[in-house]
């Protein structure tokens, strides 16, 4: 596999105007993506980033939150991801 597959896109729309979008791509397995994973989790919220969380070239599985804190994320597999992300959506929500 020489290219990135696209294999999630979803993108869930609140009824407040808040979104949640979700991509994973498939990769082959590198130095900084040793799951075989590209992922791009995005809450956003009056169309600024709210929660984020990516792998972005050089940067390795993080987390952003708030208002621009960036932490390592511990990759633990797909169904996680999606925990951990709709958990801090979750709090969000729940906090406003």
């Amino acid at each position: 596999m020489s290219k990135a597959k696209l294999i999630i896109k979803e993108k869930v729309e609140f009824q407040d105007g808040d979104i949640a979008e979700m991509k994973v791509w498939e990769v082959p397995k590198t130095e900084d993506k040793l799951h075989g994973y590209k992922y791009s989790f995005a809450y956003i919220r009056h169309g600024k980033r709210v929660i984020g969380y990516d792998n972005a070239e050089g940067k390795g599985d993080h987390r952003h939150y708030g208002s621009g804190e960036e932490e390592i994320y511990e990759f633990k597999g797909i169904d996680k991801l999606f925990d951990d992300f709709y958990n801090d959506i979750r709090r969000v929500r729940d906090e406003s």
